[in-house]
């Protein structure tokens, strides 16, 4: 079904926009729709960070039963993340950053939303970026 990229795409963003209290709550409400959900906060210098964000979302995935421990679904959430990171790349490269990774999955949809804020001396940013992927169901 065509809108059901879309249900699990704003599922992710919920997550990672959610306060923990939240989080509990959404992840609670995916389940009864038959959703998998869950969220991980990150931070650091964002280059420097990447293979520690995609080590956390792999984790959190597998921890979850989101994916399950096979390269296929390994690989559906490393190449989500970092569509996720080349999004909010332009305005936090090389700056110090704080935020949470959101990933949600129902059937062959996955969706890996990150949101951070970039710290630059007093003044502070915002970015979220986005990523999908089909995987098999197993």
């Amino acid at each position: 079904m065509r809108t059901e990229s879309i249900a699990v795409a704003k599922w992710a963003i919920n997550l990672a926009i959610s306060s923990r209290e939240e989080e509990k709550a959404l992840i609670e409400q995916m389940r009864k729709d038959e959703y998998k959900g869950t969220a991980v906060d990150i931070g650091g210098d964002l280059i420097n960070s990447i293979p520690k964000i995609i080590e956390r979302a792999l984790v959190a995935s597998k921890k979850t039963g989101i994916i399950k421990d096979i390269h296929v679904h390994e690989g559906a959430v490393s190449g989500a993340v970092m569509d996720a990171i080349v999004a909010v790349n332009p305005k936090a490269m090389g700056l110090n950053f704080g935020g949470k990774i959101g990933i949600a999955r129902r059937g062959e949809h996955l969706c890996v939303c990150l949101f951070i804020s970039i710290g630059l001396l007093h003044l502070n940013d915002l970015a979220i970026g986005i990523g999908h992927r089909s995987i098999p169901i197993l």
